[in-house]
């Protein structure tokens, strides 16, 4: 069995269960995982039917990070629907509904209540990395940064495919006074900018910094500004663009996510 990214973050979560960065880490990374939701019937436009049982006076989904898994749960063809992390657990915490995930089919086996999962909404609809709004005068080498923020940000950013040419992490000295770290993007794509704020943001809240740490901007490639923090910042290559997703399975478009029935 291959082993997965949520199985490594479950497997970490489990070996430090008093370590609040590891339990982070884990719900950052179910978050940004792609989902199989079991359905009871197939798919009509974007309503979801899923299967559910009931435990201790609470209902629970079944999910899985894996197809495979899921059919060896299933022992064969099942109906199932395509969803991030985060779409999910929006959607069953709305309902006051817990989440049954890999069961019986692998390490990260899990039952995750409701109140996890309106935890995990909420924190994932908070604020966080603002975006620089004040003149930057100077800057510098970046300094201080948690070694947890630079690896969320890392992660984060390796799955940003064709947001952004790439960015650049640097000490910043405002207009003013102010002082401080500043996540440039260079060549953001048009209409980019809240979900790579919102990516920042998510960085920022599962490695456990403070959202204050950090602020966004942006710039023009090979900019003046660009040019300056290129000199001395740290960057961080996003992957480029490939084909054009097909976006036809629920859930797949973010803004128009499905209902559950």
């Amino acid at each position: 069995m291959t082993e997965t990214a949520l199985d490594r973050a479950h497997a970490a979560m489990e070996a430090a269960t008093e370590d609040g960065a590891a339990r982070l880490a884990f719900y950052h990374c179910l978050a940004d995982t792609q989902l199989f939701l079991l359905l009871t019937e197939e798919p009509e436009g974007d309503h979801l039917t899923p299967r559910t049982f009931e435990l201790e006076d609470a209902v629970y989904a079944l999910a899985f990070d894996d197809e495979a898994r899921l059919a060896g749960f299933t022992g064969g063809h099942a109906p199932y629907a395509v969803l991030p992390g985060r779409t999910l657990a929006g959607m069953l915490a709305a309902r006051g509904a817990g989440l049954g995930l890999n069961l019986d089919a692998a390490p990260s086996s899990i039952l995750l209540p409701p109140e996890a999962l309106s935890w995990l909404a909420e924190t994932l609809g908070q604020g966080g990395g603002d975006e620089a709004g004040a003149q930057i005068e100077t800057v510098s080498a970046p300094e201080g940064v948690p070694q947890a923020l630079l690896t969320a940000l890392d992660a984060k950013l390796a799955r940003a495919e064709g947001l952004a040419s790439h960015a650049c992490l640097a000490g910043a000295r405002y207009a003013g006074g102010a002082s401080g770290h500043v996540l440039m993007f260079m060549g953001a794509a048009p209409g980019t900018e809240p979900a790579l704020t919102r990516a920042v943001s998510e960085a920022l809240t599962f490695s456990g910094i403070d959202a204050g740490a950090l602020d966004v901007g942006f710039a023009e490639v090979g900019g003046p500004l660009a040019q300056r923090i290129e000199r001395v910042g740290l960057r961080f290559d996003l992957p480029q663009a490939t084909a054009a997703l097909q976006r036809a399975a629920p859930g797949s478009d973010p803004s128009r996510p499905p209902k559950l029935r």
